[in-house]
This record gives structure tokens, C-alpha cells and sequence, in this order.
């Protein structure tokens, strides 16, 4: 179990890495942080239920202690459940909690939770209550700008309003609609338009509310351009594709003035953490499957992570022969 750190939100955190199924395990986090200490890392989306009710709480709740500050993201509609979720983030010594209504998976909607919720706010607010009452973190919200047809700026600015008075800490705005019936989660992420005009509105009439923008932002510059708009800005699919893209976050964006890392700096670095993860029976594909993105847009490049991959996805990946290439990339200067 890990010590429990002070509140962070009075440090507004100006760069977080969005919470992606599938991708911002403690291995994608765990490389993150050697390119960016200061960005606001998140889990994958947890169902709160599923946590409550396992044996094995620590496959879901384990973080690396250098994760630091890091957000848990829960979903769920019922109050009670999150109540002991709540608690639960607390003692593992999560730096903040997030609730999930932008989720737009039929599974998850099925269940009544993710972008489902956004319908009903009076719920959404109980549920975010339940989280506030029950631990001392911050507790943040992300959510989209509407839901089908329901999109206008009236209902998404009543919403917004609703879960404030219920004492939201920051509101994480997906500047999409979600749209539930007739596209899957990837569709999602892509079709509806962005629209950051709703969200800057929104900003406006509630100056004295937390907002961050999510989606669409490709890379660094945009970042900046877009907080001068909104409280922070959150990137997802940018960033777990193309890490290095992303090396200068704490120069540019914290005004921090430290070297950008290589990638051959940052695999290096990351060797004690594989290997540790090797001697307790993990695979070496765990990590390398977010690894090898670092290396892209170099000679080579597709050679090197073909190499990669084929040796750990048949473990036979030793720490050696990483280490060689790893080399290798650093004598050419990457």
C-alpha cells in the first residue's frame, strides 16, 4: 500500500494523460513519468462494483510509488458502492479520484453508467456526493458535451451546473457528443465533430469552475494554445501513440528547464523497472507493447520494434539484447 499524498488540485494541473482502456496501465504510466514528472497520470477506467467485490483488490488498485500524482477513475451509478470505492482510493494513496460519464461502450451504458449517466444529473450528483463524503481527495468529473440529439449548450451548462453544487473539484470535457446508438467507442472518438466552442462557452459563464479540454489535441504547441482557453488540457490517444512527441511537457508547459529525454534515454531507465517485473513472473510484453512506440520516425525504426516485439511476444526477450538495441539506437543519437 502506498503513502498517502497531500491534495494536488491547488496545483491546477495543466497536462494530464487521459484514461484509456487498454493502454494507461502501470506500465504506460510508468513510462510516461520518466517523460513528463509533473502531467497528471490516470488509471484505466475502474468499475467501482467490480473493485467493491473482488478478492484481488490490488490487481486493480497496485500503482508504482514514482506514478505520483495520479488519478483513479471509477465508474458506476450506485452511491453506496462508490462510497467504498472512495474509501478504497484513499487508503491506497491516490492522489485524486475521477468519475467516468464519458464513457460511450454499449457494456458500460448497458450497465447504466459512463455517458448513459449524463441524462441524469440528479443521479450523477448523489454519486459524486458519495465520493466527496467519503475521502478527503479531490474528486473530479469527465464528461462529453452531449449526448445524441441532447447536445445543446442549455443542457450541457445545467448538467455542468448540477454536479458542481455536489462539489466537482475539475470538470474533464470530452469536446464531443457521445453518440450511443449506431457507433462503437473508436467511432466515438473520431465522428462526432469536436466542438471547443460549447466548451470555451462554458468556461465563460462559470468562470469560478475548473475546465479542462479533452480531444483532438495533437501536439505540444496546440496544448498551449488551448490553455488559454480552459484550466488545463487533457490528451489521449496523441500521446499513448506518439510519446516522444510529448518529451518537452515539463519545459513548455511547466517552464521547467530540463534536457527532453531520447528514447534510447528513457528504455535505459526503464531496464531495473523490467527487469524487476521479469523476476516476479511478468512478461516482458507488458511493457514492451507500449515501449516500442517511443521509436518512430528514426532509420530503422520499424525494424527495431519489429525486433522487439517478436522475441517478447515469444518471451524470449533478455534483458541483454535489450540493452544491445537500446545501444544501438543511442549511437545513432536517438
Amino acid at each position: 500500500m502506498n503513502f498517502i499524498q497531500p491534495n494536488s488540485i491547488k496545483n491546477i494541473h495543466k497536462l494530464s494523460i487521459a484514461p484509456m482502456m487498454d493502454c494507461t496501465d502501470k506500465h504506460f504510466r510508468m513510462i510516461m513519468r520518466k517523460i513528463t514528472s509533473k502531467a497528471l497520470l490516470y488509471t484505466e477506467m475502474i468499475v467501482a462494483q467490480s473493485l467493491v467485490y473482488t478478492k484481488k483488490k490490488e490487481k486493480f488498485l497496485d500503482f508504482n510509488s514514482e506514478e505520483h500524482p495520479i488519478s483513479i477513475q471509477f465508474g458506476g451509478d450506485d452511491p453506496k458502492i462508490l462510497k467504498e470505492a472512495a474509501r478504497m482510493a484513499q487508503d491506497w494513496g491516490y492522489d485524486e479520484i475521477n468519475f467516468n460519464v464519458g464513457c460511450p461502450s454499449p457494456k458500460v451504458c448497458s450497465g447504466n453508467f459512463g455517458a448513459s449517466l449524463m441524462k441524469d444529473p440528479e443521479k450523477v450528483a448523489k454519486c459524486m456526493e458519495s465520493l466527496k463524503n467519503n475521502s478527503s481527495l479531490p474528486v473530479t468529473i469527465k464528461h462529453r458535451i452531449g449526448l445524441d440529439n441532447d447536445d445543446s449548450f442549455v443542457t450541457l451548462n445545467n448538467f455542468v451546473r448540477v454536479i458542481a453544487n455536489a462539489g466537482a473539484d475539475r470538470f474533464t470535457v470530452h469536446a464531443r457528443k457521445a453518440i450511443l446508438k449506431g457507433l462503437n467507442p473508436k467511432q466515438n472518438r473520431t465522428i462526432p465533430p469536436l466542438n471547443y466552442d460549447i466548451v470555451k462557452k462554458l468556461k465563460k459563464s462559470n468562470p469560478e469552475l475548473l475546465i479542462e479540454i479533452n480531444g483532438g489535441l495533437a501536439n505540444i504547441n496546440e496544448s498551449l494554445k488551448a490553455l488559454n482557453d480552459f484550466d488545463g488540457v487533457m490528451i489521449g490517444r496523441s500521446v499513448y501513440q506518439h510519446p516522444l512527441r510529448w518529451s518537452e511537457i515539463d519545459q513548455k508547459i511547466y517552464g521547467i528547464n530540463t534536457r527532453p529525454k531520447s528514447a534510447s534515454d528513457i528504455i535505459f531507465s526503464l531496464i531495473p523497472y523490467i527487469e524487476a517485473h521479469l523476476s516476479k513472473g511478468g512478461k516482458s510484453w507488458d511493457i514492451c507493447k507500449h515501449l516500442i512506440n517511443l521509436v518512430e520516425g528514426i532509420p530503422k525504426a520499424k525494424i527495431w520494434r519489429n525486433q522487439i516485439s517478436k522475441k517478447s511476444i515469444k518471451k524470449e526477450l533478455s534483458i541483454e539484447y535489450l540493452f544491445k538495441l537500446t545501444t544501438e539506437l543511442k549511437e545513432m543519437g536517438f
